[in-house]
């Protein structure tokens, strides 16, 4: 339940209006970092794409997700399950991209740069069929 909370939250936070910097294609202005040259992973991540994150933002985000083009396609949280509970909140997170298509929610056991176990909450700023782009 604490799950779906999140995302609503989320889903409503992604229609708000936002006065950021462009980031609509790679890389992003302003603070953002590619996460391969802050943590051990790939550049690009099947399924998910090149990502960029603010450090200060950690481990929540948003990540930024690109694809092979530079093309921004999704903006990703990751919170953390033991921080989702009755005391902690994460309001107002922000949609840097824009309009929000669709949002896919799901489990992650932890991975380099949020080694603890996590719910990937993806706001899609495209449609399902052009997730395709960052599959590969």
């Amino acid at each position: 339940m604490r799950i779906v909370s999140a995302a609503l939250a989320l889903v409503l936070a992604a229609s708000l209006p936002t006065l950021a910097a462009d980031v609509s294609k790679a890389p992003p202005q302003g603070a953002y970092k590619a996460v391969s040259s802050l943590v051990k992973l790939p550049d690009f991540l099947p399924g998910m794409g090149q990502l960029f994150v603010d450090p200060a933002t950690l481990p929540a985000g948003p990540f930024l997700a690109y694809d092979h083009d530079g093309r921004l396609v999704s903006t990703i949280y990751m919170l953390p399950i033991k921080e989702l509970n009755p005391d902690r909140r994460f309001d107002a997170l922000a949609a840097p991209g824009g309009n929000v298509d669709h949002v896919d929610v799901y489990y992650n056991a932890g991975h380099p740069g949020v080694e603890e176990p996590h719910v990937h909450v993806v706001l899609w700023h495209v449609p399902v069929s052009d997730q395709a782009r960052v599959a590969k």
